[in-house]
């Protein structure tokens, strides 16, 4: 008996993969910051002019779901959080990104955005060679943009 090929069923969806991505995947960037207006206008910043992705989180344990959800190449973290410090969050995150995403050597660059009262506790974290520096509250958008731009691939 000759084999048949099977007649596709009219009622259900053809399954098709999803397409491979274009090109190399865009640098993504992680915003933690209890601000929300801050969230927004880091994030309308990044994406107007640099290449690169941006998820935002308002407290220390939606970031770290983030983390263990997605890659990140920079982490942008409020000093203070509602839940945590920023510090102790890049610590947890510096620990686990590796660990989670083995296709980072590294774990990301961090940036702290930081109130003017707590800059004596900010120079502590200085040592740490992820640490590119910090953006004072309010925000400093020129700033950001100084420290930003080496790090990731400009629209321009």
């Amino acid at each position: 008996m000759p084999d048949k090929e099977p007649v596709p069923n009219p009622t259900e969806p053809e399954i098709t993969p999803a397409p491979a991505p274009a090109g190399p995947a865009l640098p993504r960037v992680l915003i933690a910051d209890q601000s929300l207006p801050n969230r927004r206008l880091i994030t309308e910043i990044l994406t107007s002019f640099h290449k690169c992705e941006v998820d935002a989180a308002s407290s220390a344990e939606h970031a770290f779901e983030r983390i263990l959800q997605h890659p990140y190449d920079l982490f942008i973290f409020a000093f203070t959080l509602p839940d945590m410090s920023g510090l102790l969050l890049d610590r947890l995150a510096a620990r686990v990104h590796t660990l989670i995403h083995t296709s980072k050597a590294t774990a990301p660059s961090v940036i702290f955005l930081v109130p003017t009262n707590e800059t004596a506790a900010y120079k502590e974290t200085q040592r740490d060679a992820r640490t590119r520096g910090s953006v004072p509250l309010p925000l400093s958008l020129d700033v950001l943009m100084t420290l930003v731009g080496p790090l990731l691939p400009s629209k321009m």
